[in-house]
C-alpha cells in the first residue's frame, strides 16, 4: 500500500517524503505482524484500513531541521504510528464505535477483550522500537503515553464542578491527540540533531496542530457521512460524549444566550438517541445550528496558533510544508 503525501508546496520535498513514507509503511506492516495467525490478523486490522499517517509525516518533516532522515528517525516514525493505532483499538471499545476507517471496529469482529489486548500488543511493539533509540526517546514515549491515558481518563470522568467544560475538553484534546503529535515533532528534531530552540518550537507546533486536527474532526464527524469519514456519524452523540459543538451549545445555555431552537436541540440531545431516526433528526439540526461554524472557527484559530510557532524557524521549503500541513488539517472541514 502506498501512502499519499499531503501537498507540501515543493515537489522535490514531496518526492523525498513520499519515498520515505513508503518505507515507513513497509516497516509498519512488519512491526504489526505476528507468527500466530489470529494475533497477526487482529493487529493488522486497522493498519490495513489505511490512515492519514500524520504522525510519521511529522517525524520525517521535522527531521529536515536537523541532519534529515536516518534510521533512528524512521524507527521513531514507525513507533509513533503503532502507538496511535494502539489507542484506536482502545478508543473504539470505550466509545462503542462500530466503524473505524470504513471497516468494522476490531471489537465488533473479535470482541472487547481481544481488541483491548491487541491495542496492548501494539503498545508493546512501539515500546520495543523506542527502547532502541536511547533513554531520552524512552522518556518522550513514556510522557506521551501518560498524557494519552490521562486524557482518556479525564474525558471519561468529565469536568469537575468548578471546571469550565470547554477548557476541560481542550485539555483532553491536547492530551489525547496533541501529546503524540508533539512527540512526533520531538522525535524528528531530537534524533536528527536539530537545535534545541527549533525542537521546542516544533513541539509546541505539534501540540497545537493536534488540537486543531481534533476540533476539525468534531465538525467532520457531524457533517460527513460514513463513506467519507470511515466512522458512523453521531456515534459520540448517541454515547453521550459531548464534542465541541455540543459544549458550545451548553455554554450558551449556561450564559442565557441560547435561542429557542438551540434549547430544544439541547433537550433532545439529552434524551434517548437509541432510535436511528431520532439520532438522524438531532444530527441534522445540529448541522444547521451556528455552533458548528463557531467550532470551525476554533479549529482555524488553533491551526493559526500552531503556524505562528513556526516564526522561530528559518524560512525554507520545510517550514512552508509545515504551514501547509497545519492548514490542510482544518481545510478538511470545507
Amino acid at each position: 500500500m502506498t501512502t499519499s503525501v499531503p501537498a507540501m508546496g515543493d515537489s522535490e520535498l514531496e518526492s523525498r517524503m513520499g519515498h520515505e513514507l513508503d518505507e515507513i509503511e513497509r516497516r509498519l506492516r512488519a512491526a504489526a505482524s505476528h507468527a500466530e495467525r489470529i494475533v497477526d490478523e487482529t493487529s493488522r486490522h486497522l493498519l490495513a484500513a489505511g490512515g492519514k499517517r500524520i504522525r510519521p509525516v511529522l517525524v520525517l518533516l521535522t527531521s529536515q531541521f536537523g541532519d534529515g532522515v536516518n534510521e533512528q528517525v524512521r524507527q521513531a516514525a514507525v513507533a509513533t504510528e503503532l502507538t496511535h493505532l494502539a489507542t484506536l483499538y482502545h478508543d473504539d471499545v470505550m466509545d462503542s464505535a462500530p466503524l473505524r476507517r470504513g471497516a468494522p471496529s476490531a471489537h465488533e469482529v473479535w470482541g472487547n477483550s481481544v481488541a483491548i489486548l491487541t491495542g496492548d500488543l501494539l503498545f508493546a511493539r512501539a515500546s520495543q522500537l523506542v527502547s532502541e533509540l536511547g533513554p531520552r526517546a524512552v522518556r518522550v514515549q513514556a510522557d506521551a503515553f501518560e498524557r494519552l491515558v490521562m486524557g482518556q481518563l479525564h474525558e471519561t470522568l468529565g469536568p469537575s464542578e468548578d471546571e469550565d467544560p470547554i477548557e476541560h475538553y481542550l485539555q483532553v484534546l491536547a492530551d489525547k491527540t496533541g501529546s503524540l503529535i508533539a512527540a512526533a515533532a520531538c522525535y524528528g528534531t531530537m534524533l536528527s540533531g536539530a537545535d534545541p530552540s527549533i525542537q521546542d518550537a516544533l513541539v509546541r507546533y505539534g501540540e497545537k496542530v493536534g488540537v486543531a486536527f481534533q476540533l476539525a474532526d468534531d465538525v467532520i464527524d457531524l457533517t460527513s457521512d460514513s463513506d467519507t469519514t470511515g466512522k458512523t456519524p453521531g456515534t459520540d452523540l448517541r454515547e453521550g460524549v459531548a464534542t465541541m459543538p455540543v459544549l458550545l451549545l451548553r455554554a450558551r445555555a449556561g450564559a442565557g444566550t441560547l435561542d429557542a431552537a438551540g434549547q430544544q436541540l439541547l433537550a433532545d440531545l439529552d434524551s434517548d438517541l437509541g432510535a436511528d431516526d431520532t439520532l438522524a433528526d438531532v444530527l441534522q439540526r445540529l448541522r444547521e445550528h451556528d455552533v458548528l461554524e463557531e467550532a470551525r472557527q476554533m479549529a482555524r484559530q488553533w491551526s493559526g496558533e500552531a503556524t505562528a510557532e513556526l516564526a522561530a524557524l528559518p524560512e525554507s521549503a520545510e517550514r512552508e510544508a509545515l504551514e501547509v500541513f497545519a492548514g490542510l488539517l482544518v481545510d478538511r472541514m470545507a
